[in-house]
């Protein structure tokens, strides 16, 4: 239950209208384009395949499965099937919050969510160097609710997103050390935000709300090169583009306003083209003994590309068309490490850790998910019941430093830590 002393915020304060509540929506805005966009804070989600999952999210360099069109579009020929493959992934955020000054703490509320992968894939023929294969995989969603009453929720309430990319991919394998590969992706996807509206309702002596909820679409590619130079070496380079998602028709409504604020804050609808970063990745594999692989992955993300956001109204807001907000981030590198071991009897054991830094800013700081430094603890096991079947389970725990941050823009701050568990169950069948 939240522990409400010395609030932040003061009602009284928020009857000053028009100069806050335009500052409201602006927030809004920035928060809503700084969640799409946040694909290298929380919503990012490095899930896309179980056994990669469980070895830290590394797989750059290494084809272990179909979901190599993701990892690494040119490890597709070197598989020995066609292999169907499929994953249901439980994600489970978790985020404090307690006042820089003052004694008020809070915890987001529990919420599970279920990303899925599925992927069909391999060479056109026995012993063809083409391969083809087409994914639908979960890049980045997930979301936070703080509740109505928290005293954060003038900036934030509740916010949802799920994203979707739909990838057909080729293969060429040039020997038994070159290959490459190449992906056009389609991405799709939808967000919901609430928020509280910092103006007490005449009538019901309540907040109203507002609420944002549009559909965005996109389109990119994800390619790749592998190189075995030697029988115990894989080195995996892959490049997947920046994405710009294209938002048209998105709502902004607004309810249990005063009747003097209708007119001013219209229910409107807006478009918008949101960037998403682009990822260039590095791995290695070393094939340490007859059982043993360990894998070294690094992910170079171009975070700069998020230095402001645009946002454009059907209907004036407020008086206003458009606006725009500044996010500053920064470009940032992952590390990703790894390791599989044969057991023998079909099974296998799976282990790995990553470190992640946040590009954001300090100054910068949302509670619509706020972003620090993370470091991600995995493992996992496979189990092969028949020749052709191969069943998949992972797990993943993540934990962020505590951060005092602020979000200037909205003129709210705090300390936070994020934690989160993601548990996965997959199966794969080789045709």
């Amino acid at each position: 239950m939240d522990k409400i002393e010395n609030p932040v915020f003061d009602h009284a304060y928020f009857f000053n209208k028009n100069a806050f509540m335009k500052k409201l929506f602006l927030t809004a805005v920035s928060v809503l384009l700084t969640t799409v966009m946040a694909m290298g804070a929380g919503y990012q989600l490095n899930l896309q395949g179980l056994r990669q999952l469980a070895m830290g999210g590394s797989g750059t360099a290494y084809a272990w499965d179909a979901s190599t069109l993701f990892y690494n579009p040119a490890g597709l020929s070197s598989l020995n099937h066609i292999q169907a493959s499929g994953s249901l992934l439980f994600l489970t955020p978790s985020v404090e919050y307690a006042e820089s000054v003052g004694k008020y703490y809070t915890t987001s509320k529990s919420q599970t969510f279920t990303p899925i992968n599925i992927y069909v894939g391999g060479p056109v023929r026995s012993g063809s160097p083409v391969a083809i294969g087409i994914g639908l995989y979960t890049p980045f969603g997930s979301g936070l609710n703080w509740g109505n009453s928290w005293t954060g929720r003038y900036v934030i309430e509740d916010i949802e997103l799920r994203t979707y990319f739909l990838q057909p991919t080729i293969s060429y394998k040039f020997n038994d050390v070159w290959s490459v590969g190449a992906g056009f992706v389609y991405a799709f996807g939808s967000l919901d935000m609430k928020q509280a509206v910092p103006v007490q309702n005449n009538l019901n002596n309540i907040d109203p709300q507002s609420e944002l909820y549009g559909r965005a679409t996109g389109i990119g590619f994800n390619a790749g090169i592998h190189i075995k130079p030697t029988k115990w070496l894989h080195i995996g380079l892959t490049y997947r583009s920046q994405v710009n998602m294209k938002t048209t028709g998105g709502s902004a409504t607004f309810t249990d306003l005063p009747s003097s604020l209708a007119s001013t804050f219209p229910n409107t609808t807006f478009s918008s083209t949101l960037p998403l970063p682009a990822t260039a990745s590095i791995g290695f594999a070393v094939k340490a003994t007859q059982n043993l692989t360990l894998q070294f992955d690094v992910n170079f993300v171009g975070w700069q590309t998020l230095d402001s956001l645009r946002f454009n109204f059907a209907q004036n807001v407020n008086g206003a068309d458009h606006i725009s907000s500044p996010r500053n981030y920064r470009n940032r590198a992952a590390f990703r490490l790894g390791g599989n071991l044969k057991l023998g009897s079909g099974w296998a054991i799976m282990a790995g850790t990553a470190f992640d830094p946040t590009p954001a800013q300090a100054t910068f700081i949302s509670p619509d998910l706020p972003d620090a430094d993370r470091i991600l603890v995995t493992g996992g096991f496979t189990y092969k019941p028949a020749k052709k079947i191969t069943l998949m389970a992972a797990i993943e725990y993540v934990t962020s430093n505590k951060i005092n941050g602020n979000f200037d823009f909205a003129g709210f701050g705090g300390k936070y830590q994020t934690k989160a568990l993601t548990t996965g169950i997959g199966m794969s069948y080789n045709f």
